[in-house]
């Protein structure tokens, strides 16, 4: 299984991350997760392209990481692509519903399939993948997701306070992206401090962090929020970038 992080920022952008999207790519398999603005013109950067990827699953509705929905819609449709699938969380139906009324022109369209998954209720397949879903801590309904791979698994946390459970659900898995949205002296919550994060961490067996859901806040200050991590987490933690292709 390929990773590749297509965008790594936030709601308040940098003019080097996009916000948020991944592409994970196997054995012909392709499956975007989350399409934050930005996303797309990453998308149409890589090899599979908008015309390549015909699911798109979704941790939650906030506006980052589902402005490129609608985009994407319309650039398969003008690329002669005859579908698109979404999945999400409770709520995903109604939320594309309401896109489409707005921009009623783009309905029928494509052969548009939307699915809602729930947290909990043991594995599911999307665009052929076996994945496991776990609720986070955010300021709306939020789901991690856990990528099944012949040689390891992939977790992505979505947006997400730092918490036992989610730590829990990650533990054993060969990469996780987990979002670091602030550095230590933010005073937020929905997101994770580094100083939180790397607790939490502490004991897992992860091979590899990244972190993502990159806030401005966080620029020039990454040595510093490492070694917040490392003071209780003595795994291996990395910066994402919008580019960095990761092989499981």
């Amino acid at each position: 299984m390929r990773v590749t992080f297509l965008g790594t920022g936030s709601a308040m952008p940098l003019p080097d991350r996009a916000q948020t999207g991944l592409l994970l790519e196997s054995d012909g398999r392709t499956l975007l997760v989350d399409c934050g603005s930005g996303v797309l013109g990453r998308l149409s950067a890589t090899d599979a392209g908008y015309e390549g990827v015909g699911t798109v699953l979704l941790t939650h509705h906030h506006l980052d990481h589902v402005a490129d929905l609608i985009p994407l819609l319309k650039a398969r449709w003008l690329a002669g692509e005859e579908h698109l699938e979404v999945v999400g969380p409770e709520g995903t139906k109604s939320l594309v519903d309401d896109l489409l009324d707005v921009y009623d022109y783009l309905q029928d369209r494509v052969d548009l399939q939307v699915r809602e998954v729930t947290a909990g209720a043991g594995s599911f397949e999307v665009a052929g993948f076996e994945i496991e879903a776990t609720e986070t801590r955010h300021s709306i309904q939020c789901l991690a997701y856990r990528f099944e791979g012949e040689e390891g698994d992939f977790v992505f946390s979505g947006d997400s306070e730092a918490f036992e459970g989610l730590a829990n659900f990650a533990d054993g898995a060969v990469a996780l992206a987990h979002d670091c949205s602030f550095p230590d002296d933010v005073d937020v919550s929905n997101h994770p401090t580094p100083s939180q994060l790397g607790e939490v961490l502490a004991g897992r067996d992860i091979g590899r962090v990244y972190l993502t859901h990159l806030y401005p806040h966080t620029e020039g200050r990454h040595e510093e929020m490492l070694d917040s991590i490392g003071s209780a987490y003595d795994g291996d933690v990395r910066f994402a970038r919008d580019g960095l292709r990761v092989d499981i």
